[in-house]
């Protein structure tokens, strides 16, 4: 799913001479970023060291060794979390069948608390979805069954849906920076969880069934997504804006409750309809 020396190389030509102030002679460059040896003398390690570091021939790397690279290649406080994780393991890690994930007893009464006003989903490490509300269902995923999350073989998948499925991709008006979101935030769970098989399944799947998903997997880009912006074009209230923010529970930090708030008063008439039906949904069939 990824490794140490290919995520060097990918920062490495990203960071130009200029952006650093370091002196070159000549034009006849042939990297698109910084040479070998340039890194190494920025983060004060020998040459032949990071080039066996990038080749995957060195057997370690400190934690000092990375800060150093780190700070030469100017990654933020994510892509610095990723590359000790890189380094943590090996590049071809033995993949093993990870348990279901279940939500925290915490976090579904923090969902139940929001009631149908906030629209909320419960996303567990790979993007499933192990709970929602009612109106966070129906912003999100109307035409998937409500019920979906309660079995673990059943679970919608988010990046799944992003990338494969033709109703949520119109639903966006901004798609390809939420696409970017996904793939960048996948990437570093992948980093985090490298033998996890149902993450490296979905990665394959996705990277063989969706042109988008391969482009920007290629891009090797590492962020944790905890807060951004959609543009909804709903099928039932229209157009609204909501941005998401990600609250996490200590007891189960792998699953993240996304909440969503408007940015308008049109987008929160727009929610107020939503969870209005929400609520006459959840009624009729508590008469039922």
């Amino acid at each position: 799913m990824g490794s140490l020396g290919t995520f060097l190389k990918s920062r490495r030509d990203r960071v130009t001479p200029e952006v650093i102030g370091l002196r070159t002679y000549g034009t006849g460059r042939r990297v698109p970023g910084l040479r070998r040896e340039e890194l190494a003398q920025l983060a004060g390690v020998s040459a032949g060291y990071y080039t066996r570091l990038e080749q995957g021939q060195a057997e370690t790397a400190s934690e000092q060794v990375l800060d150093a690279l780190a700070r030469a290649l100017l990654l933020d406080s994510t892509e610095t979390a990723h590359l000790h994780n890189l380094a943590r393991h090996s590049a071809t890690p033995r993949l093993a069948e990870p348990p279901a994930e279940e939500p925290h007893e915490r976090v579904l009464a923090l969902l139940e608390s929001l009631g149908e006003a906030t629209p909320a989903i419960v996303l567990g490490r790979r993007g499933d979805v192990l709970a929602w509300n009612r109106s966070g269902h129906a912003l999100l995923a109307e035409h998937i069954a409500f019920e979906a999350p309660d079995e673990s073989e059943r679970r919608p998948s988010m990046p799944r849906m992003f990338f494969l499925d033709p109703v949520m991709r119109d639903r966006y008006g901004n798609w390809h920076t939420l696409a970017r979101a996904h793939v960048a935030y996948l990437r570093l769970t992948a980093g985090r969880y490298p033998t996890d098989a149902r993450l490296a399944g979905l990665i394959g799947e996705l990277t063989m069934r969706s042109d988008d998903f391969s482009a920007l997997w290629a891009d090797r880009d590492v962020a944790d997504c905890t807060t951004g912006t959609m543009h909804i074009q709903h099928t039932t209230v229209g157009g609204l804006s909501v941005d998401y923010q990600v609250w996490l529970q200590p007891d189960s930090p792998d699953h993240r409750l996304e909440v969503y708030t408007p940015n308008d008063s049109g987008s929160a008439d727009a929610l107020r309809i939503l969870s209005q039906q929400c609520h006459r949904g959840a009624d009729s069939l508590r008469d039922d």
